[in-house]
């Protein structure tokens, strides 16, 4: 059972107390907040209450180095849904590691991961060849290491959901359709 109550518990206490940041349930689109005089921490807010969701704003927060942590949504510019072919690949192009992250935590957790291009009314791309793309960073980041943060949320995941530690290459596995393998 994935409650999102765990999750916000098990990050807040790995990072309220170091980094005054807290996992926030939304109502809409998710986004991150620095802190203010309006609110006192920092929030990684994610949408409508969904665990996918917050894994995947967590990975961003792991990726934002210190000073991206200062700006809301890190500084970054979104292009939202309906993105032209050109628009969509950079955003493939930033999203490897987070995705990566956000697998990493899927796995540590014992939850689905499935991989999100996040353009339905625009070009479409093939998933399978943005996942493979995913899984090359998972293993680099196996092989290399996480960075602290993510390594302690990692190690936190697994204790409470009880899953194998450390991460190993084999618990990281997707389908791809047999007539697309020797394509990408």
């Amino acid at each position: 059972m994935h409650r999102i109550s765990d999750l916000k518990n098990i990050f807040d206490t790995q990072f309220l107390s170091t980094h005054n940041t807290r996992l926030v349930k939304g109502d809409d689109e998710p986004i991150y907040i620095p802190a203010s005089d309006e609110c006192t921490f920092h929030q990684v807010v994610f949408a409508h209450g969904f665990y996918a969701s917050a894994l995947h704003e967590i990975a961003h927060w792991l990726v934002a180095g210190e000073a991206r942590r200062l700006l809301e949504d890190y500084g970054y510019w979104y292009c939202p849904d309906g993105r032209d072919k050109a628009q969509q690949a950079e955003f493939e192009s930033v999203e490897v590691k987070p995705q990566a992250i956000e697998w990493a935590l899927s796995v540590a957790a014992g939850f689905d991961f499935n991989v999100s291009v996040d353009n339905l009314n625009g070009e479409q791309t093939c998933r399978f060849t943005f996942q493979k793309r995913v899984y090359q960073q998972v293993l680099v980041l196996l092989d290399s290491g996480f960075n602290n943060r993510t390594e302690q949320l990692l190690k936190a995941l697994s204790a409470f959901y009880n899953t194998p530690w450390p991460l190993q290459k084999e618990q990281f596995s997707w389908d791809c359709p047999q007539e697309l393998e020797d394509v990408i």
